[in-house]
């Protein structure tokens, strides 16, 4: 009866009837795992950042800089390569795992014994849009959930005044909103969309008293039961209700979430907040962390130097890798140490990569091409093995060869991160139930402490 009542969940006085979870929306009584993390932060770099040239060394690689490939190419390439292309940047060991780490990231590689690295990713697309689909929704074809509204639906939020998910510069480009959307799930589980500059902070601010807007909110309500006594509750209405009501209690929250002025000198430093080439990441990592604390489970920060400036590095990789991993690594950096120092890294899962790696081979004198056959990630935080490497890619770095790790892998083990089975974690829709790994997927056993 509550649940088809006029304001369905989003009336304060029936919030406080029912349990958080499902004020939220999300299933009750859905099965759990023991839960390893409360949050989850995504550190994404748009483009698709070299592993050769960062975190996979391969010395043979370099020995045979300029030779052709010793085996045959993926039959259906990007746009195509010529001979085998040497890092051009140097490869030193770190930490007591020994992990090589390249000099473009010499912030982070001070971080390695707290980091799971995985060599193996490997996915089904060589373009753009389909590798970001993909990472994001787990469909490279199909409109589908995001992950982090996945995650929304199946865990609701820790702070009532704040959305589960949120994602702060995403790009608008390849796939658009569908990677941080809901598609069929209700709309409340979408991200929602920040900018990382603090000037649209203001944005949030109310433009009329609280008082004022609860009567119209009030109001909204009266004429929903208007349309609730016509033609029965609709899932749609509900979620437009969930998100007016949302959006009148972030006021109270947000605007000081967001308010980095708060921050001490010596936090903006950590970040690099301080400093023109670190600071717009830097900005995000800050607020990943700001959010984070408070309850937010889904954080989705976005690299990219402008729409036409990413890791896409087709040409001038030498003049542009070294500027896009320094915009990074500091920020980087004082996120693993703020969340180390604060406590807040036992049970926050940190993960950074991209929509695929390049190839080992050269396209033109200076660039890679797409490869999303071998890559790697790396991830940190509540558990996992620190310092640990998993899965191998070929000697060149082109395919993944060893403990191979599907993004649908990826994606599983993610969830049962968060207490979420990926098999159990489903959704009816049009007479289906659809679920993030679709029909397909497994629990990364081996990198789990």
């Amino acid at each position: 009866m509550l649940q088809n009542a006029a304001a369905g969940f989003a009336m304060p006085a029936l919030a406080g009837l029912l349990s958080e979870q499902a004020v939220a929306g999300s299933p009750v009584g859905l099965p759990r795992v023991a839960p390893k993390i409360k949050r989850v932060i995504f550190l994404f770099m748009y483009g698709g950042p070299s592993s050769i040239d960062t975190f996979d060394h391969k010395p043979q690689l370099d020995r045979d800089h300029g030779k052709p490939l010793p085996f045959d190419k993926p039959r259906v390439q990007f746009r195509g390569t010529k001979n085998l292309f040497g890092s051009p940047w140097k490869f030193r060991q770190y930490g007591e795992s020994g992990s090589a780490v390249s000099e473009l990231f010499p912030h982070v590689a001070q971080h390695v014994d707290k980091l799971t690295f995985v060599h193996s990713l490997h996915g089904s697309n060589a373009a753009h849009g389909g590798a970001l689909l993909k990472i994001h929704t787990g469909s490279d074809t199909f409109v589908r959930p995001s992950m982090g509204a996945w995650i929304s639906y199946g865990l609701s939020t820790e702070n009532s005044n704040l959305p589960a998910f949120v994602t702060i510069d995403p790009t608008l480009n390849h796939g658009g909103v569908q990677n941080y959307g809901g598609s069929f799930l209700p709309a409340q589980h979408q991200g929602v969309r920040i900018h990382g500059q603090a000037a649209t902070i203001n944005d949030l601010q109310a433009s009329a008293p609280a008082a004022l807007q609860r009567r119209k909110l009030d109001l909204l309500q009266s004429l929903n039961q208007l349309q609730f006594s016509d033609v029965g509750p609709t899932a749609g209405l509900d979620a437009r209700i969930r998100t007016f009501e949302l959006a009148f209690r972030m006021q109270r929250q947000a605007p000081e979430a967001l308010d980095l002025s708060q921050e001490s000198k010596e936090s903006h430093q950590l970040y690099g907040t301080d400093d023109k080439a670190t600071s717009a990441f830097g900005r995000q990592c800050l607020l990943a962390r700001r959010l984070a604390e408070r309850g937010v489970r889904f954080i989705q920060c976005t690299h990219r130097e402008g729409e036409s400036i990413t890791w896409d590095d087709h040409s001038n990789l030498v003049k542009h890798h070294p500027k896009l991993a320094h915009a990074v690594d500091k920020p980087i950096a004082g996120l693993l140490t703020d969340l180390h120092q604060r406590g807040l890294l036992e049970d926050t899962l940190v993960m950074w990569g991209g929509e695929f790696g390049r190839t080992p081979t050269a396209e033109g004198n200076d660039g890679r091409d797409h490869n999303p056959h071998g890559f790697t990630w790396w991830l940190a935080g509540g558990g996992l093995k620190p310092g640990f490497h998993f899965g191998a890619t070929d000697e060149y770095g082109y395919y993944a060869v060893q403990d191979r790790v599907h993004i649908h892998d990826l994606h599983a083990t993610l969830l049962h991160l968060m207490g979420l089975d990926h098999e159990r974690l489903t959704y009816r829709y049009n007479g289906r139930d659809f679920r993030l790994t679709d029909v397909h997927g497994r629990v990364v056993s081996e990198i789990l402490a």
